[in-house]
């Protein structure tokens, strides 16, 4: 495939006149699964800050006083930054080294952990999770294309890949949990400070042992599509969280966004077409193994995202459990995905990427028909079945798509192609809280419309969400509390039933999707024009090493 490239005939691709000290990636092959450590640490804590806010936010709000939409800043800015600067600054590392990106990467991610650890004020904060977001997005993409360069056999990048997907979802689930135990012995800032000693330690050991890579381009970088593709994405993913947070569509707030980000993103892949050195090489998407990948990984995760946070509704509004015996449940999904990832190598050689994914599709869209058998009464063997299900299956699909589509890019474009992937992440990702949530509502709200004993307005703020029909029964008291609270239950569980058959739609619609991709995994290598090859330049301190037998090649 275009993205796999022989290690034996990788050559420099410097500027005119510029004349590094290069290595083939070959050369580096002693110290790639230690180069793995040091990526997945990283994406560890990228994928741990995504998660460990949630569960500080009553203490923050405690300490802090914010109001509603500062505190709805302090949520969102982390991922909305994030989110809208992964293409900036995976094609900024494809044209100005990938290695040097990922490290000014770490040293803003633990200064700005430093600054929210410590914030005194609202707007403190919110400028720290900023702050954040855009440490993420320099970390996120390059881990991701560095991760390509260093495993060229596509055999063992898929084993670096599993590793890698595993590694996030272990970053993702035990985010809350870590959260709690650190609000129950500290105080909400100490939430942000386990960054910093271990960005303290990947820095320097990142410096000596990662190696440099970039694209073969040579002209300027397009500051002006780079800048047009933040705004567009934030846009996009701005109007889609409004949706997703329950403004309508219509509103000004939430449709001029979404209007001008679609617009700029409309003219950003205008712009790339017209450009003899692109940020982006948007004749990716005309190959079906990348553009397919791409759309099952967002729907991959607007299924996971959206299905969590009804899960977790249902966990604590309609089961009552605790928050942690809330987290123990999810446990099951979180070692399911695990082991898919852990075991994705295996399968992809064995299945190939089509049959991979469409099973990972079939196989989650079966896990939400199981649960819908869930009803206002605790199975939990029922529960922990169709969540393992679901973990598993989920897995495997995200796997199989980012592998099929990081093999399809070509090299020079890794940073591009990974940045392209993380947003299709994030934008799933909102889409499945935006879509879902939508579902929910609108099977939900009919149900409490009519109470007996409940006035027409106790009944509109009922309808809002089942934790506000609980405290609007708690002020009513008496028989008709009791009915509203009932309704309520009953209510949320019809409007579960309906968003869990319609993500099953969806999934199997993402099955049929996928038999787009190839049927095998091509492991051979082909000889790319030697002018496309990326350069990989190995950092001066690394000498020593290299006369004691690490195969430096002279160019």
């Amino acid at each position: 495939m275009s993205g796999t490239t022989t290690a034996g005939t990788q050559r420099s691709a410097g500027a005119p006149g510029h004349r590094p000290r290069v290595q083939n990636v070959g050369a580096v092959a002693g110290n790639r699964w230690a180069v793995l450590v040091v990526l997945c640490v990283s994406l560890l804590l990228v994928a741990l800050d995504a998660t460990i806010l949630h569960i500080a936010v009553p203490a923050v709000s405690e300490d802090l006083r914010p109001g509603a939409m500062e505190l709805l800043w302090i949520v969102d800015a982390y991922p909305l930054v994030c989110a809208s600067l992964l293409i900036l600054f995976g094609t900024l590392g494809d044209r100005v080294g990938r290695r040097r990106v990922l490290l000014l990467g770490y040293g803003l991610f633990g200064a700005a952990s430093a600054l929210a650890a410590f914030a005194d004020s609202p707007h403190v904060l919110i400028a720290a999770r900023a702050l954040l977001g855009i440490g993420g997005a320099m970390i996120m993409p390059a881990t991701l294309s560095i991760l390509r360069q260093v495993f060229p056999d596509r055999r063992e990048r898929a084993v670096a890949i599993g590793i890698w997907t595993a590694v996030a979802a272990i970053g993702a689930a035990t985010g809350p949990v870590l959260g709690g135990f650190l609000i129950q012995h500290f105080w909400w800032g100490s939430v942000f400070l386990i960054n910093i000693p271990l960005m303290a330690l990947i820095l320097p050991v990142g410096r000596w042992l990662l190696p440099e890579s970039r694209g073969s381009g040579h002209g300027p970088w397009d500051v002006l599509g780079a800048l047009m593709a933040a705004a567009g994405v934030l846009g996009v993913v701005l109007g889609v969280k409004r949706i997703g947070s329950g403004e309508g569509i219509a509103d000004a707030r939430t449709l001029l966004p979404l209007l001008i980000g679609s617009v700029l993103l409309v003219l950003f892949v205008r712009r790339q077409r017209t450009r003899t050195q692109p940020l982006i090489d948007v004749t990716m998407f005309a190959r079906a193994a990348f553009s397919t990948s791409v759309g099952c990984i967002v729907l991959a995760m607007l299924a996971l995202v959206g299905l969590e946070l009804i899960a977790v509704q249902y966990l604590q509004l309609v089961l009552e459990l605790s928050p942690l015996e809330t987290g123990l449940r999810l446990l099951p999904l979180t070692f399911a995905a695990m082991a898919a990832g852990a075991t994705g190598s295996y399968t992809l050689q064995r299945l190939g990427p089509r049959a991979m994914v469409s099973s990972g599709f079939a196989l989650t869209a079966a896990a939400v028909l199981v649960l819908t058998l869930m009803g206002q009464h605790d199975r939990p063997a029922l529960l922990t079945a169709g969540f393992v299900l679901l973990g598993f299956g989920l897995q495997t699909t995200l796997f199989g798509a980012y592998e099929s589509m990081l093999s399809e890019a070509p090299a020079e474009h890794a940073g591009g192609a990974a940045a392209i992937g993380e947003t299709s992440y994030q934008l799933g990702a909102g889409m499945g809280i935006a879509l879902l949530g939508s579902v929910m509502n609108a099977a939900y709200a009919p149900g409490v419309a009519t109470v007996p004993g409940v006035s027409s307005a106790q009944s509109a703020g009922a309808a809002n969400s089942l934790g506000e029909a609980y405290t609007v029964a708690d002020r009513i008291g008496g028989p008709a509390g009791d009915a509203l609270r009932s309704t309520a239950r009953q209510a949320f569980v019809h409007g579960l039933h309906v968003t869990l058959f319609v993500s099953a739609g969806l999934l199997l619609l993402g099955a049929l999707a996928a038999l787009r991709l190839p049927r095998l995994m091509d492991c051979g290598a082909r000889e790319e024009p030697q002018e496309q090859l990326p350069q990989v330049k190995v950092p001066a301190r690394r000498e020593p090493a290299e006369r004691a037998g690490s195969g430096r090649v002279a160019r």
